[in-house]
């Protein structure tokens, strides 16, 4: 069973994280800072460390010199991406930004494990040309997207990836960065939903000292730390309008200003995008530039939602109970019953919440048959719009999330929903649903 030593000051992130690995059949040590770490490691080397950058006693990195040939995930928040970046300089084998996706965490880990960056390796296990980059299946949409991936891979165009929540749009911006010419530069992941209109700018382009009140130093973009590598900007969409005016000039001039500098920086990066919105309509009510958009769109590839391509839903399964089951974890299969239901769901959630689904029925079975019931899906309807009820997913939706979300926190809201935090996030906005 495979070993990791999990160091951090939160204790909430310590235990969801924990309890998450050791679903997955990892056996996790906690450490809550430096002084704890280094008395892990000399009781017991891991086979694996994932460490914060920020801890009370130090920076992280110092257990790099410390834990020998350990690879070592380095977790950070976005702000802090830069000295993560810098940190894979010095050893650290990749870095995770929070707050993160677990599948994404999964994907990184796993990635380490096999001592190579999960920027490069897209999520598969096979480095062969047909291999399915992540992207499991045989349906005819996905192998025409596998193909198109390989021919936008070589070039060094921008690309602007189209699909619903849960599709699977940075799994296939990591396949793009692997198969690129860049492949061995850095593959930096933004959600742009997630970082504070007021901090967007900093984030993005870096400041000078004294930018503004509380710039004691002057700090790196994220721009800037792809530099000879790829940008991934997920929900462009959501871009506040100064942010898209100075992303402009970078796709235009290899130049970015960080906020408070006199002087331009020339950037190597390529730039791949990423949206579930309907850009074109924000267009025209004046809530996104026309110009970024069509220097975003020199290449656009959409990603099939699920229920266009049920017949993956088979393959998809087996993939998703395989990794459950790895690194010592129990078996698990589908009863004919949990498949059809599987097979007859809307989806609206996509492959992500297919993944959730059956990580809740292989948790929730007692003898590692998965019946319908473990699966906490809602019986099919025979079309996407409908409960049984006769209300609609949204109502639905609004209806539990406010019924519940004054004793639930946001992920086990997620949970229950069969979606993930980020998916939960952008309904609420989506239906004007804030959290009190």
């Amino acid at each position: 069973m495979t070993r990791i030593l999990l160091v951090d000051d939160e204790a909430p992130i310590r235990r969801a994280v924990r309890r998450f690995l050791e679903h997955h059949g990892f056996q996790v040590r906690l450490a809550e800072d430096l002084a704890s770490a280094r008395t892990a490691l000399r009781e017991e080397l891991p086979d694996l460390m994932l460490v914060d950058l920020r801890l009370p006693d130090g920076e992280g990195i110092e257990l790099l010199a410390e834990a020998g040939h350990t690879p070592t995930v380095i977790m950070t928040s976005y702000a802090s991406v830069p000295s993560a970046v810098t940190a894979m300089k010095e050893g650290a084998a990749d870095y995770i930004a929070k707050p993160f996706d677990h599948d994404a965490l999964l994907l990184t880990l796993r990635a380490a494990l096999r001592g190579v960056p999960a920027a490069t390796t897209a999520g598969s296990d096979r480095d062969s040309d047909d291999d399915s980059l992540g992207l499991v299946g045989d349906s005819v949409a996905i192998q025409r997207l596998r193909d198109q991936i390989r021919r936008v891979a070589t070039t060094q165009s921008t690309v602007l990836l189209r699909g619903e929540s849960g599709t699977g749009k940075e799994l296939a911006a990591r396949a793009l960065h692997r198969l690129s010419s860049r492949a061995t530069g850095p593959f930096i992941a933004v959600n742009c939903a997630t970082i504070p209109e007021g901090l967007v700018e900093a984030e993005l382009f870096g400041h000078a000292q004294g930018a503004y009140t509380g710039a004691v130093k002057a700090r790196t973009g994220l721009i800037q730390a792809a530099h000879g590598g790829t940008l991934f900007l997920d929900e462009i969409g959501e871009l506040a309008p100064a942010a898209q005016a100075r992303l402009l000039r970078v796709l235009q001039d290899g130049e970015i200003r960080p906020v408070g500098a006199n002087e331009n920086l020339k950037v190597d990066v390529r730039l791949l995008a990423a949206t579930h919105r309907d850009l074109e309509a924000m267009i025209g009510e004046q809530a996104f530039r026309a110009d970024l958009y069509y220097r975003l769109r020199v290449l656009e590839l959409s990603i099939p939602p699920l229920r266009e391509r049920r017949e993956d839903i088979p393959a998809l399964a087996r993939h998703f109970l395989s990794d459950l089951a790895g690194n010592g974890g129990p078996p698990a299969e589908l009863t004919q019953a949990a498949q059809k239901t599987l097979e007859s769901h809307d989806w609206p959630g996509n492959v992500r919440e297919l993944a959730n689904a059956l990580e809740r029925g292989w948790v929730l079975s007692p003898d590692s048959r998965i019946e319908p019931d473990h699966l906490g899906l809602a019986p099919a309807t025979g079309n996407g719009d409908t409960t049984p009820g006769g209300s609609s997913l949204n109502d639905y939706f609004r209806r539990f999330v406010q019924q519940n979300q004054a004793q639930m926190t946001e992920t086990e809201l997620a949970r229950a929903l069969g979606i993930s935090r980020k998916t939960l996030w952008e309904r609420r906005q989506r239906e004007g649903l804030p959290r009190p």
